[in-house]
């Protein structure tokens, strides 16, 4: 499908239907749609692209994704960008989630679709595997930042430098490795980065996280993410 019909509409698949995670390519660039298409892991289904603010929306809504990989600067609409697409589709796909994918690390750039509703945001230096595997954590319920962009998020929030973090009945059931494992966990780390990082075993890391859901009664790491990110734990 052309540009110029990409611009309006999204381009949908035939094989649309077919098993695998089904994902939107949003972004206002040709040369990266396609490229970042033929990049997909091959149990990844392009429903179809979109290239403005306009016809991101109506393709969210239509194709109704799991996951859309959304650039954060994009053409039309009110001059919201990727934020906009995700307050005005968000309401009508309410099983798609969004992860931001853009050449952009500046602060603002991050934080206005983190607020807007993003569940991560990575940069476009990532390979087609590292996306690949972005979206299917995202799909999972997961937050996923590229861990250098974790301080925007952050700050965000109100974890600025400095600030020091409440005291909570609910840290207090952590142990002090399960507190490290939850600030990294949080901040968008997968285990074997965790694992990395603390000089433990992944397997370790994974206990480490069973033992803080449980404690705190969440679900998810995504659920983690926030609730560390309210309590300005990070």
């Amino acid at each position: 499908m052309t540009d110029h019909n990409v611009s309006d509409r999204a381009a949908i698949e035939p094989s649309a239907a077919s098993a695998g995670l089904r994902v939107l390519i949003v972004d206002d660039h040709s040369i990266f749609r396609s490229g970042l298409r033929a990049e997909l892991d091959a149990d990844i289904t392009v429903l179809g692209e979109a290239a403005t603010v306009d016809a991101a929306i109506n393709s969210v809504i239509d194709l109704q994704p799991r996951v859309v990989l959304l650039d954060v600067h994009l053409p039309g609409g009110h001059g919201g960008g990727g934020a906009e697409v995700i307050r005005e589709a968000a309401p009508r796909a309410p099983h798609t989630l969004f992860l931001a994918l853009s050449v952009s690390d500046a602060a603002d750039d991050v934080v206005s679709v983190i607020r807007a509703g993003a569940r991560g945001y990575i940069t476009k230096s990532a390979s087609g595997a590292e996306v690949s595997e972005a979206a299917r954590r995202v799909a999972d319920g997961d937050a996923v930042f590229s861990p250098r962009l974790a301080g925007f998020v952050l700050d965000a929030f109100g974890a600025v430098a400095g600030e020091t973090a409440e005291t909570t009945e609910e840290l207090d059931r952590l142990s002090a490795r399960e507190t490290e494992v939850m600030r990294l966990i949080a901040r968008g780390y997968s285990y074997k980065e965790v694992a990395s990082t603390l000089f433990i075993a992944a397997k370790t890391v994974e206990t480490h996280v069973s033992s803080v859901l449980r404690k705190l009664q969440l679900s998810s790491r995504h659920e983690l993410t926030a609730w560390a990110l309210e309590r300005k734990l990070l």
